[in-house]
């Protein structure tokens, strides 16, 4: 085994933010199992110390410039 990560899944709907419930479209893996999920607002407000301690950071907020009516209807922040 050479430790490399595997491709990680796309977020869907169903992935929700872990500070406030929003929809999430950063994945955080940690070491170990370990994964946060956040939506655009708290992955900007903590991505300093998100850097920090993190394997690998999925960004899919692109995906919010890309929606139909230009917003983010998954979150009230």
């Amino acid at each position: 085994m050479t430790g490399a990560l595997a491709p990680s899944k796309p977020l869907t709907a169903a992935d929700v933010c872990d500070r406030c419930g929003a929809r999430a479209y950063v994945r955080v893996l940690l070491r170990g199992p370990a994964e946060l999920l956040f939506c655009a607002h708290h992955a900007r407000k903590h991505s300093e110390a998100l850097a920090k301690v993190a394997v690998e950071i999925q960004d899919e907020t692109k995906l919010l410039s890309g929606s139909k009516d230009g917003q983010d209807s998954g979150s009230a922040n």
